[in-house]
């Protein structure tokens, strides 16, 4: 089932979503509307704003309100995007050039700045303390994230809860908030608004373990940037650290790795992903992505039966077995 499919029946108010969304970054500044402008149309699944919208079905709806959590929740990880690509000396995502490399990385921190500020402003139209608070502590953990990711950069001796702690700052939180902010600013019961939650993270959670999935049996139409990019830029995924526990695979695989981290010729990246793609550290990434959309249906299971219950549902299924 094709996203698009999916999102059929909100297309209208998606669109409203997208128009503020390039509105909120106009006008103040030419070139960083320019260059804000430039990430926002290399497009993306907009997933966040979507779980903002369906989350606010389980409440009294209201657009006009949605779209201050909406707006600012897809800034926000739009400007992550700009400041990982700053890192991980990207020149493209999503198939197209990054800001980084279409200007430099200057202008590329500056930019992702800029969205956040934007983003802030954004949130800061709806007059509820809580949840400016809740998004408040999902940055911080956000930045924390990132700078773990840093540290374990070509880090093999990382453990796995160590890499789902990272993930579920890096990632999950914000999908997480976003299905709980929509639902809040909806005036939905705090239990509705914690179930969002729970189905939010766990979601969260698989989205990003079938993304280093698909870094490594992704082509680079399909995925935007060319297969096996973590294992270049030293981030070590959860495939891998499987397979570095296979004991006639570890030393092999150490050795492709250490020499991609020199840089010296001696690791290659394609012998590496050959390696991981066929040891069991697949099936076992695999199979716990699948544990947590099992635990992300599980929470949707106890709210009203609802049209946005069975589009979550179905999103829940698309994450766990899409291709892009």
């Amino acid at each position: 089932m094709k996203l698009l499919d999916i999102f059929g029946a909100l297309k209208k108010d998606m669109d409203y979503i997208e128009r503020q969304l390039y509105r909120s970054i106009d006008g103040d500044d030419e070139l960083l509307s320019e260059t804000s402008l430039h990430l926002l149309k290399a497009g993306g699944k907009r997933l966040r704003p979507i779980f903002v919208l369906l989350g606010g079905k389980f409440g009294n709806y209201d657009l006009q309100k949605l779209q201050y959590i909406a707006v600012p929740l897809e800034l926000i990880h739009s400007a992550s995007l700009v400041h990982d690509d700053v890192i991980d000396d990207a020149d493209t995502r999503r198939g197209k050039a990054t800001v980084k490399s279409k200007w430099d990385n200057r202008i590329a921190m500056y930019t992702g700045d800029y969205i956040y500020a934007k983003a802030l402003m954004q949130v800061s139209e709806l007059g509820n303390p809580y949840i400016h608070r809740i998004l408040a502590k999902a940055m911080v953990q956000m930045s924390i994230g990132e700078m773990e990711q840093i540290r374990d950069f070509f880090n093999t001796e990382q453990s796995v809860r160590n890499y789902l702690l990272r993930i579920r700052r890096k990632t999950a939180l914000l999908i997480a908030i976003s299905c709980q902010l929509g639902a809040m600013a909806a005036d939905a019961p705090d239990k509705v608004n914690a179930l969002l939650y729970r189905y939010g993270y766990n979601v969260g959670m698989a989205f990003q373990i079938r993304d280093d999935l698909l870094d490594l049996f992704g082509t680079e139409k399909s995925i935007g940037k060319p297969p096996g990019s973590d294992m270049r830029q030293g981030n070590i995924t959860l495939p891998v650290l499987f397979a570095l526990q296979e004991p006639g695979l570890r030393e092999p695989l150490l050795r492709e790795i250490r020499g991609i981290q020199a840089g010296d010729g001696s690791g290659e990246v394609s012998r590496a992903i050959e390696m991981i793609r066929t040891s069991p550290g697949i099936g076992k990434a695999e199979e716990l992505a699948d544990r947590f959309i099992a635990k992300a249906l599980e929470a949707l299971q106890q709210l009203p039966v609802s049209a946005a219950r069975s589009h979550l549902e179905d999103i829940a299924e698309f994450v766990n077995k899409r291709s892009y």
